[in-house]
């Protein structure tokens, strides 16, 4: 009988996320609040009720079910993005990855720097065994693309006459939208390391095939199956002989669903990385007649669906800060996330994004003023994505003072999901007014404006 009262808690659940996901966005458009945030309190007074077990993840038990969960909100939310990009990525023209320049600073220099400092931090001040140390600053330096959406670029753009001015005055957005969209690519490699230094004996039994294989073959396996299904799925969509195939003419927007999965199983069958592979197959499905409504119509079926997930995870978060989480929580590990969150990540990307700047009127490449500068570097988001890492890593291995890891992460994703989601709104707000002087109008996050990536 238990069980069954445990599944009608469950449907309960899902409904009050699902009533949520419709109410909220609009309820907290012009409030200096998001989503996540009352999400996130609300799961944590959910947490101080006699709720049954099947509400009540642990780390421990329910690793299992917290990585798969994690996971699939994580690349449901990675095709959001890359359908959302307007900006495209030619790779045979230089002028195109220049203009990429910010994305590759924040990932080629903040992104390692980050995770040797946050690794370096968990070693010194937390007296972690240096495995979980890198595991620490690995699933902690990646920023979110779950919860990062006040933050990204608001959808894809179908009007062709607006999207070069669109992409070239909110690099703020496209920024922490492309970076969030990629820097799995160098967080999971890393996660992958700290697996071996447990596992192997000495340098030499793994330092090699790290670098081959998990750093680069792994990249390249999954960035190249998941072009090859993007180009695949948007020629039969756009371009197909076969009337039924052309699912952009019959405007069916499930098709971004079966890009996820196609994009992401393939590629973890064939041992790449699926995070990858997921956004590379959005932003090659994107690049094919890409003033098609048809973008338009899977990204909102694919956002509605992220939202769904989103809140559930966020519910089960809070529910799980109340309900024992924290309780391996020291204030070493405490001051390491605050420090993360203010002083390493705004840090190392002010300083990625400072080097090899160049005035704004150098064609072809992208730039940052000041302001855009300190708050992209200020919005690194950590969510969902680190609580996935640290899944999947537990389940490979075992890692010592695990307990405290998933302590000292839940708290560093609760603060940001605070400390972000409040400030979200008025930074982006002043960025937009100073953007375009004289105009006191308020971006509207239901509409495409013309400031929006």
């Amino acid at each position: 009988m238990d069980h069954l009262i445990d599944a009608d808690f469950v449907f309960l659940l899902m409904g009050v996320a699902l009533l949520l996901a419709v109410v909220l966005p609009t309820a907290l458009r012009t409030v200096a609040l998001s989503a996540p945030v009352v999400l996130l309190g609300l799961g944590a007074l959910m947490g101080l009720l006699p709720l049954p077990s099947a509400v009540q993840l642990s780390p421990t038990d329910d690793r299992a079910v917290l990585e798969h969960l994690t996971e699939f909100t994580v690349i449901i939310s990675l095709m959001g993005v890359g359908l959302a990009l307007d900006r495209p990525l030619n790779i045979r023209s230089w002028v195109s990855w220049q203009r990429w320049g910010t994305t590759w600073r924040l990932l080629a220099i903040a992104m390692p720097l980050t995770i040797a400092a946050t690794a370096f931090l968990g070693w010194w001040v937390m007296g972690l065994a240096p495995a979980s140390a890198i595991l620490l600053g690995a699933a902690l330096a990646p920023t979110d693309p779950v919860l990062a959406s006040d933050v990204q670029v608001a959808g894809p753009t179908t009007d062709e006459t607006r999207e070069e001015e669109i992409d070239e005055r909110d690099e703020v957005r496209f920024a922490l939208t492309s970076e969030a969209g990629l820097n799995d690519g160098l967080a999971f490699p890393f996660v992958h390391l700290s697996i071996l230094v447990v596992g192997a004996g000495s340098l030499a039994d793994w330092g090699v095939r790290w670098v081959l294989w998990d750093v680069i073959g792994m990249v390249v396996v999954g960035v190249g199956i998941g072009m090859t299904v993007g180009w695949g799925l948007a020629r039969a969509a756009f371009r197909s002989n076969r009337p039924s195939m052309r699912t952009a003419e019959t405007g069916e927007p499930l098709l971004a669903l079966a890009a996820v999965l196609l994009s992401y199983g393939l590629a973890q069958v064939a041992h790449g990385y699926g995070f990858l592979a997921v956004f590379a197959c959005a932003m090659t499905l994107r690049s094919m007649e890409r003033s098609a409504d048809y973008h338009a119509l899977m990204h909102e079926v694919v956002e509605r669906l992220e939202r769904l997930l989103t809140l559930v995870v966020l519910l089960l978060l809070g529910v799980a800060i109340t309900g024992g989480l924290l309780d391996s929580l020291s204030w070493r590990g405490a001051a390491v996330g605050i420090a993360l969150l203010l002083v390493v990540r705004p840090a190392m990307a002010w300083l990625a994004l400072r080097m090899g700047s160049r005035p704004k009127d150098r064609v072809g490449d992208s730039t940052l003023d000041p302001r855009e500068r300190w708050a992209t570097a200020f919005f690194g988001i950590r969510g969902i994505g680190s609580i996935y890492y640290l899944a999947y890593a537990t389940g490979q291995e075992e890692f010592s003072g695990a307990d405290e890891l998933w302590s000292t992460v839940g708290f560093v994703v609760a603060v940001s999901v605070v400390l972000h989601g409040v400030t979200a709104t008025p930074v982006m707000r002043w960025l937009d007014d100073r953007r375009d002087p004289g105009t006191d109008r308020p971006v509207d996050d239901g509409e495409i404006p013309s400031e929006a990536g």
